[in-house]
């Protein structure tokens, strides 16, 4: 196997700065696609049938369409509507946002249909406001029961995150790639860069189970 890291062992401190990149685009986009997953899940079972429906077009559009389309469109495709360039790092952080919203509203929705109708129809035989009852009483129960599939799109958003390459951003992808360029060596970076990759997604499913166990605990 012609497999040489002596290259490439300098440059891992410059490929480990990627990390940094990559995490703040997961986690502002995961925040952002979390805010826009739980209002599109909310209109999808709100009795408003004009906001059903947009919800609905809109999953259907991003989960229809790659995420790298996505990405260029709004990357490129912004500043020629509204004159305004954008960084690489706001352009990823919205167009993971908006497709993370997608993937997670229909997850929330599940979890909300999921709750026990008995619990619905006592609070709005109580009286309690509709606002309160979906913030006090059905959402916790929701992301109680629907954490390990929240995890997993998380991890889904870590991992895709590599293709933020395409528009420049400094990611461990893109600067792994630089390095195998100056080397002329590719392999060597790509697997340090795929084994960072695997050590975020491992850290985050450790987070994911930690977080199940507490839940359960407080049942």
């Amino acid at each position: 196997m012609n497999l040489d890291f002596s290259q490439i062992v300098p440059s891992i401190p410059y490929i480990l700065k990627g990390t940094a990149v990559t995490l703040k685009i997961v986690v502002f986009a995961a925040l952002l696609g979390f805010v826009l997953g739980v209002i599109l899940a909310l209109m999808k079972i709100g009795r408003i049938k004009v906001l059903a429906w947009f919800a609905d077009a809109y999953t259907s559009v991003f989960r229809g369409t790659p995420l790298v389309l996505q990405l260029v469109l709004i990357y490129f495709g912004i500043p020629q509507l509204i004159g305004v360039d954008i960084g690489a790092f706001p352009s990823a952080v919205i167009a993971f946002g908006l497709n993370s919203a997608a993937y997670v509203s229909e997850i929330i929705r599940a979890g909300i249909l999921a709750v026990d109708k008995g619990q619905r129809e006592a609070a709005l035989a109580l009286g309690v406001p509709y606002k309160l009852m979906m913030r006090d009483i059905i959402l916790p129960q929701a992301l109680k029961n629907i954490l390990p599939a929240l995890m997993n799109e998380l991890i889904t958003l870590t991992k895709e995150s590599a293709v933020v390459t395409v528009i420049g951003a400094l990611d461990v992808m893109r600067r792994a790639y630089i390095v195998g360029g100056q080397a002329y060596r590719y392999i060597e970076p790509l697997l340090i860069a795929g084994c960072i990759y695997y050590v975020l997604v491992m850290l985050l499913t450790l987070l994911g189970k930690a977080l199940e166990g507490r839940l359960r605990k407080s049942d």
